[in-house]
């Protein structure tokens, strides 16, 4: 069994050590806003955060989360209510909409990191997801609309 910490909840998983985290959280959690994509932790769809840092789970072995904060998508608000969230509405951000958990979580840690970020700070925090759809430049919209809501008080 190992143990791990989800959204807050302490969790047990009866998994090998080298399970890949994205497999654990899908299949073991039932936890499927975050996305298979490549599995080479090229495209992001599988950013998840581990002590607040943007992670690839689908590498990341379950083993080497143990006893550290794993937030996923479901844990960024349960209602769509985190100023970043607000903000992907607002801009009409998702096309197909895959990529997005992965893109938003980035996007969250980029903020908690760097509260003001400039276009420059945004692309190379996002330069490791990728948008099939192209909504790159709504996705930079989004990030500084959610970067002022959260500059006006709307932090979490």
């Amino acid at each position: 069994m190992i143990a791990i910490i989800v959204n807050g909840k302490r969790q047990q998983v009866d998994v090998s050590s080298d399970t890949p985290l994205l497999w654990v959280l899908r299949e073991n959690l039932g936890m499927t806003g975050t996305k298979f994509g490549c599995g080479i932790a090229q495209c992001g769809a599988c950013t998840v955060h581990l002590d607040g840092k943007p992670i690839r789970s689908c590498i990341t072995p379950v083993a080497s989360a143990g006893g550290k904060k794993i937030t996923t998508i479901e844990g960024l608000s349960a209602d769509a209510s985190h100023p970043i969230q607000k903000a992907w509405i607002a801009e009409d951000v998702p096309q197909c909409g895959y990529c997005q958990s992965g893109q938003i979580m980035s996007a969250s840690a980029l903020l908690a990191a760097k509260p003001k970020p400039s276009d420059v700070d945004i692309d190379a925090a996002m330069a490791g997801n990728i948008c099939r759809c192209g909504t790159y430049q709504r996705i930079r919209r989004a990030i500084h609309r959610a970067a002022a809501m959260m500059a006006q008080g709307g932090a979490r």
